[in-house]
């Protein structure tokens, strides 16, 4: 826990960054929806603004939330934070981005069959008495739990894996120097032991 006071102020300038990112991403997508609704409006070809502008828009979304699920990792393990943690985090995507597309889309259908497990068995389980659903509310709080969990641990390996790629040393050692942490009877290792560049991930 000793941790949480150096990394949250990188955290919280992270998410603000990404909070003003979505903002003006919206803004955009919004404002170019209705030009492109008064321009095709004239030419009779709204199959563009019905279709190929909300799969564009669906595509920078599902970018974006990567990049904005890895920016904390990076918040978290490098001295980058906010804008700049965005930006080493689209230079680390780099290559292995289908990787991180089908992980991410996995996790949020992941989310998404809990929550409509809660809604079927909990909040319109007329058919379960008090105590059926109460206890199919605990387990599926424990299922997002878990969850979370796991997608907080699928972020570090994926940036790990990025790293790799990329051929970036991964220095345990400086990253326990970084986050202060006690190693404890670890012996450092050398980087050339350290690093998985000779591996393809």
């Amino acid at each position: 826990m000793s941790v949480v006071p150096k990394v949250w102020k990188r955290l919280m300038i992270t998410f603000l960054a990404m909070f003003l990112a979505f903002g003006a991403y919206n803004v955009v997508a919004f404002l170019v929806m209705i030009v492109c609704l008064f321009l095709f409006e004239v030419t009779n070809a709204p199959y563009l603004t019905l279709i190929i502008l909300p799969v564009a828009y669906f595509l920078g979304l599902v970018y974006m939330s990567i990049v904005w699920h890895l920016a904390t990792v990076v918040s978290v393990l490098e001295e980058a934070c906010g804008f700049k943690a965005m930006t080493k985090t689209s230079a680390l995507i780099k290559g292995k981005m289908w990787i991180a597309v089908i992980v991410f889309l996995k996790l949020i259908l992941s989310f998404v069959v809990v929550l409509i497990l809660f809604e079927k068995l909990v909040v319109s389980g007329n058919s379960f008495g008090a105590l059926e659903r109460v206890a199919f509310g605990v387990i599926c709080l424990l299922l997002l739990l878990k969850l979370f969990l796991f997608q907080l641990v699928i972020q570090t390996v994926i940036y790990f894996v990025c790293k790799s790629y990329h051929h970036e040393n991964i220095d345990k050692s400086a990253l326990s120097d970084h986050l202060e942490v006690y190693l404890g009877d670890y012996v450092p290792l050398k980087s050339k032991d350290v690093q998985l560049e000779q591996y393809e991930v």
